[in-house]
């Protein structure tokens, strides 16, 4: 199981002491954040896209390499990186470049976005938003798996004998998990590739996600890639936590109701009860997120959103060490949880081996039962 935050970058006014971090603070801060979750020993760090305030995370690859240069171990990621308004030429290229620079420690995460003016700014039609999807992410792959690309669509520029540089580390591509809150298509679009599904997880109670969830994971079988439980699937999560209960309630209560993700709707109480969301001690926290693979079945990645609803940068940093407090204890029950036919988080060495493995499948002889030889182009042909 892999563990790690995401952010969505908001720039919210502190309502406890009505302070508000300038773009620069809220930039850096970010970076703060990052190293703290490798210093904790997490093991994933993504940075949402978006294109309006009160969000400053315009451009998540210039993000993510800086956060790369200052880490060793991290998994730099996106939540999410807009397949809707990215040109997939300039998306192959720029996290193609990121996963170089990062050795390989990176992967994305695509989704729509839930802003309807960003379409406009970026010359497209929010009414055409899942035909976008599809059309962008299987020009993306192509730009990725194939070295020249002839190719045309309905949104963009057709493509003669093109070449995305540069070409994927190693000649594996990033890993891609699809991102959604409520789009059946996306989860077909993720089984249909063999990619890692996303479900949000936190602005709606767990049946919806549920629904979600089982879709992918039976259309991940319907497409051969494996039984439904090896489907590889990420959710979010939300918590804040302190060492007494009454005192992480009394404290976030004003951040939550007034917070943009979930302010000014139902009660705090009424969120927790209804939701991911976690406000207690640390061993409330432990056995609420312990219950996600009970609803969801086994999966691969959590990911927790933090530093949010003006929450100041000290309070963030708190948060983040008693997480580290939980941490393996969280790792120990998941993996003893986890049956043996479900596999491990995908990351670039894993997938780099597989292939390899595959490739050394195809060009070494294999005894038959017989106890004759069997060469590879044989059995391509078979």
């Amino acid at each position: 199981m892999q563990f790690g935050l995401f952010t969505v970058g908001d720039v919210t006014p502190d309502p406890v002491n009505k302070t508000i971090q300038t773009e620069h603070e809220r930039i850096k801060n970010t970076i703060t954040i990052a190293k703290k979750a490798e210093e904790i020993g997490l093991d994933v760090f993504a940075t949402g896209e978006h294109h309006n305030p009160p969000f400053v995370p315009s451009s998540p690859t210039t993000t993510l390499a800086y956060i790369a240069a200052q880490t060793e171990k991290l998994i730099l990621s996106t939540s999410t990186t807009l397949i809707t308004t990215n040109d997939p030429v300039k998306l192959a290229e720029d996290y193609a470049t990121l996963q170089h620079l990062s050795d390989g420690r990176m992967d994305l995460m695509l989704g729509r976005g839930n802003t309807a003016p960003v379409y406009p700014w970026f010359g497209y039609d929010g009414s055409k938003a899942v035909e976008l999807t599809i059309e962008h992410y299987q020009l993306l792959r192509r730009l990725w798996d194939e070295e020249v690309v002839d190719w045309e669509g309905q949104f963009r520029t057709p493509l003669q004998g093109f070449t995305a540089t540069p070409r994927p580390l190693d000649g594996v591509p990033p890993f891609v998990w699809h991102g959604s809150i409520r789009t059946p298509e996306v989860a077909e679009l993720a089984a249909f590739y063999g990619d890692g599904y996303f479900a949000n997880n936190i602005f709606w109670p767990k049946e919806h996600y549920i629904r979600l969830i089982n879709f992918y994971r039976q259309r991940y079988q319907h497409y051969g890639h494996g039984e439904p439980e090896q489907a590889i699937v990420g959710l979010g999560g939300q918590f804040f936590i302190r060492k007494n209960s009454q005192d992480a309630v009394r404290e976030f209560r004003p951040y939550f109701d007034n917070a943009p993700v979930y302010g000014h709707g139902p009660s705090l109480e009424d969120f927790t009860a209804q939701t991911p969301l976690t406000v207690g001690s640390p061993q409330e926290f432990v056995e609420k997120t312990l219950t996600f693979a009970d609803y969801f079945g086994d999966y691969q990645r959590q990911l927790f959103l933090v530093d949010h609803a003006g929450l100041p940068l000290k309070i963030v940093l708190e948060q983040l060490d008693l997480l580290g407090e939980v941490l393996p204890t969280l790792r120990a029950e998941f993996d003893a949880r986890r049956p043996a036919n479900v596999p491990d988080a995908p990351t670039h060495a894993a997938r780099v081996a597989a292939r390899n493995a595959a490739a050394s499948s195809l060009v070494e002889p294999v005894e038959t039962t017989d106890g004759s030889l069997v060469e590879p182009v044989e059995r391509m042909n078979a």
